[in-house]
């Protein structure tokens, strides 16, 4: 392609002829604007080559913006449903704590008022059990005193020690010490074996009949037969005399009376004084088992002052019945049944509830 100043020859135009003169060229005038409109030309195939990238640019810009937008609407509308729900479910949350925060206020009402149940139960159970084993104590020391026995008195210490032992309550536990103490002070107690007091009472009852009086008439020994060695002549001799004199001996006897109204007795007084002795000792057996003490010595005061008085001091059954005598007025002292004031005073502090 040639250019705009070129000549037909090819010849360029500053070229100098031959001659050595110069051609100025025609169209030299309209080359700077010919490149200026070049110039401008390409500019503008430049800025509009700048504004089709640029126009494709926003176009996508809008097109991203939006699609972002579109995206930021959708995001918005369901942020604002997820705010609606939030909403909703923080009242509804807030619906439902309020309601627990009522209903943990009913519990916890209910559990002090449990709590105060359980305590009243447990503080009037304790009571209970300290008046019904103060009941106890009080009957089987009554019993005790009745009977002349400790065994129902320790036994109802020994029950009532092991209740409270099971219950394993703090306030309880001065009450349970007490028992514990007064079930020791009981067992030290000496008792009176009323068995064998009123076993032996029957046996003197029984001996009565058979113990001899002071005036009564002992038959002569029989006097043992002589050798057979002497001579059969004599026998009869002998045997008159024995005789004679058995009886002569039973006409008159001699002894020693202390008391002599003794002396004057007769077989049918002798009766009656063996009933009075006989009634004597029941009396003082029925004083036994009465548990009175001062009417069980004197009516065996009274049963040993006719035995000395009106029957034989020198029989071995006499003797024997005095002894007898003399171990039961050892015996029938009277019997203190202990106090249990410690046990009771602990227990009546204790259904008091302090």
């Amino acid at each position: 392609m040639s250019n705009p100043g070129d000549d037909v020859s090819g010849r360029a135009p500053d070229a100098p002829q031959r001659d050595g003169t110069a051609i100025v060229p025609a169209s030299a005038p309209a080359d700077p604007a010919r490149r200026l409109v070049q110039i401008a030309l390409a500019i503008a195939a430049v800025a509009l080559l700048c504004s089709l990238l640029l126009w494709q640019r926003l176009s996508n810009i809008q097109e991203q913006l939006a699609r972002q937008s579109a995206d930021s609407g959708t995001q918005a509308i369901e942020a604002r449903a997820l705010s609606r729900q939030a909403q909703e479910t923080v009242s509804e949350l807030a619906s439902r704590v309020g309601v627990i925060e009522t209903r943990m206020s009913e519990v916890s009402l209910q559990r002090t008022q449990l709590e105060e149940l359980i305590q009243s139960l447990s503080r009037s159970r304790d009571e209970n059990l300290a008046v019904d084993i103060e009941s106890a104590l009080r009957l089987a020391q009554q019993q005790s005193q009745l009977t002349g026995s400790l065994e129902p008195l320790i036994a109802a210490l020994r029950t009532a020690e092991q209740r409270l032992a099971r219950t394993a309550q703090p306030r309880l536990q001065p009450a349970r010490a007490a028992l514990l103490r007064d079930l020791d002070r009981v067992r030290s107690v000496t008792v009176v074996d009323l068995p064998g007091m009123l076993a032996r009472m029957d046996e003197l009852t029984r001996q009565v009949d058979d113990l001899p009086v002071a005036n009564a008439v002992v038959a002569a020994p029989a006097r043992p037969a002589g050798p057979a060695a002497r001579p059969l002549e004599l026998r009869w001799w002998e045997q008159g005399f024995d005789a004679a004199w058995r009886e002569l001996r039973a006409l008159v006897r001699v002894s020693r009376i202390e008391n002599p109204e003794a002396a004057l007795l007769s077989p049918e007084q002798s009766f009656f004084l063996r009933e009075n002795l006989k009634l004597k000792l029941l009396n003082a057996r029925l004083g036994v088992l009465a548990r009175q003490g001062d009417s069980v010595r004197s009516d065996l005061l009274a049963a040993q002052a006719l035995v000395q008085r009106y029957f034989d001091g020198q029989a071995r059954r006499t003797q024997a019945v005095l002894a007898t005598l003399s171990q039961l007025l050892t015996q029938a002292r009277p019997i203190e049944v202990p106090r249990l004031d410690d046990s009771l005073s602990a227990l009546q502090t204790a259904a008091a509830g302090r």
